[in-house]
């Protein structure tokens, strides 16, 4: 996914997804899930009230960690 207009690339695996609702900015989080080797499915760990221009290392982090469950739950069915 290269679209810079909606998404942008914060590391290898998390994106980060920008809009605006009621005069207010959010960030919201995400990864892509893969089927059969090719990117298929948005997954939106979490969201975030814009507050700074920089987007905050420990939302990364959360963003980081819930992919992870993510797949390791997947893994496990």
């Amino acid at each position: 996914m290269n679209d810079i207009e909606l998404f942008k690339k914060l590391n290898d695996f998390i994106w980060k997804f920008r809009t605006l609702y009621n005069s207010k900015a959010y960030r919201l989080f995400s990864f892509w899930d893969k089927v059969e080797g090719k990117d298929t499915l948005v997954v939106a760990t979490h969201g975030i009230l814009k507050k700074t221009q920089k987007t905050p290392t420990k939302e990364i982090k959360k963003a980081e960690e819930i992919r992870k469950q993510y797949l390791d739950n997947k893994k496990n069915k």
